[in-house]
């Protein structure tokens, strides 16, 4: 087995473009996070009741564009050069993080809301171009390699962001977002020209017809629609499981923030070796014969990591994270989450290869932003969903516990759906 084609990263077709979304896909989170954090421990600190609420309504700010502007920032990607658009995408960028600086600066919530408002527009314009791309960079051979890749950097970007934000004052999370953002323009200069395969077709300016058109072609290919519906339920799946992180160590495990932050790191770290483990065990092979496996392997890790919660006894107090990995209980739920992981890096990477592969050139970006028009949509339903789930008394760990049987169910529905996958020829 040959490993992970690291040296990618050092050439101009995909070097620049794995620094653009990592350096965006922290942005985001950095904003986001940091937002959350000054409300929760500064401006909200006597209001818990109102933080709560910020979470969820900074979630659906940041979600709404995809709905919105997905479809007509497919149409243009797959109409101009994309190339171009990354480098105009960044521009953008550089202001909306200025602006945010301003909002850390008066902590002005309505600010940063507007910031966040405008960084989910920005991402939903991005979305299309940063896997569509690869196909006109990559030998077809190095398309697995270069996803895993962009796919195990944006989830170690992720975490960054995120646990930078809770380590920094908010008013140098708004510098440092402005200079990553600077950084990342720069970047954008170096990717190389990505032109369109047809420009004949106007634009449909109709956001609702629009968005119509691109969920209804992406359905017509049997293997892209199946793999955008395991893209959406494996997105659903993390967003939630990582959302019961915090109330699962804090409330079955008994431990503080920094356990909470070990099961964040521990999951991301794992889904980018298992982003790049399945390159390895395909040989560069666009595949999906991993991925039935690979939902077996998640859904057991889900329903474990229920029965390990349930079986951990006494909660500890507040313990940190040397004496929480002292606790006999401890490592159960931990490989857990290194399962879970592990094989969501295998299970997601050879599917967004299928979305490279099986769209036709001039439909490409289309086709990924009708996955995340799906991702959206299933994500805003199963969060309801769960919140359900709670309000009606289930606690954390129930709620992953029936992640991992629907899970199971789709490891199960896969093993028949991904049987013979119709891969177009090279």
């Amino acid at each position: 087995m040959s490993p992970p084609d690291l040296s990618l990263l050092r050439t101009r077709r995909l070097g620049p473009m794995f620094a653009v979304q990592f350096l965006g896909a922290f942005n985001d989170n950095l904003l986001k996070f940091a937002l959350l954090f000054m409300a929760n421990f500064s401006i909200f600190a006597a209001a818990p009741e109102k933080a709560e609420q910020l979470a969820v309504v900074a979630t659906g700010l940041f979600i709404l564009p995809y709905f919105l502007f997905s479809a007509l920032a497919g149409q243009i990607a797959d109409r101009v050069d994309k190339a171009l658009l990354v480098r105009v995408i960044k521009c953008v960028e550089v202001p909306i993080m200025a602006l945010a600086l301003l909002g850390f600066w008066l902590s002005s919530v309505t600010i940063l809301l507007v910031c966040l408002l405008l960084m989910g527009t920005h991402s939903s314009f991005f979305g299309p171009v940063k896997y569509s791309i690869l196909p006109q960079h990559l030998r077809r051979e190095e398309i697995m390699g270069g996803t895993g890749l962009v796919e195990g950097g944006t989830f170690l970007a992720i975490l960054g962001g995120q646990l930078l934000a809770g380590l920094i004052d908010p008013q140098v999370a708004g510098v440092t977002g402005l200079v990553l953002a600077v950084a990342g323009l720069a970047a954008s200069f170096s990717v190389p020209t990505a032109p369109p395969a047809t420009s004949k077709k106007a634009f449909d300016l109709n956001l609702f017809r629009g968005t119509w058109h691109v969920l209804r072609s992406a359905r017509q290919q049997r293997s892209v629609w199946l793999a955008i519906l395991a893209i959406s339920w494996f997105f659903t799946a993390g967003a939630v499981l990582v959302s019961e992180f915090a109330p699962l160590v804090s409330g079955r495990f008994g431990g503080n923030q920094s356990v909470v932050n070990l099961f964040l790191a521990v999951f991301s770290v794992m889904i980018a070796v298992g982003s790049l483990a399945v390159n390895r065990l395909l040989k560069g092979e666009v595949s999906v014969r991993f991925v039935p496996v690979s939902a077996l392997g998640m859904a057991a890790g889900l329903i474990d990591l229920w029965l390990s919660a349930r079986g951990f006894g006494t909660p500890l107090d507040q313990a940190g994270i040397a004496e929480f990995l002292a606790h006999p209980g401890a490592w159960r739920p931990l490989t857990d989450v290194v399962l879970i992981a592990f094989s969501g890096g295998m299970f997601i990477v050879p599917l967004y290869a299928v979305l490279q592969v099986d769209t036709a050139p001039g439909e490409r970006s289309q086709a990924i932003a009708a996955n995340n028009i799906v991702n959206a949509a299933v994500t805003v339903v199963v969060v309801g969903l769960v919140s359900a789930m709670l309000a009606g008394g289930m606690d954390a760990g129930g709620v992953v516990g029936a992640l991992g049987i629907v899970t199971l169910a789709v490891a199960l529905i896969s093993l028949y759906g991904f049987r013979h996958p119709p891969l177009r020829a090279p």
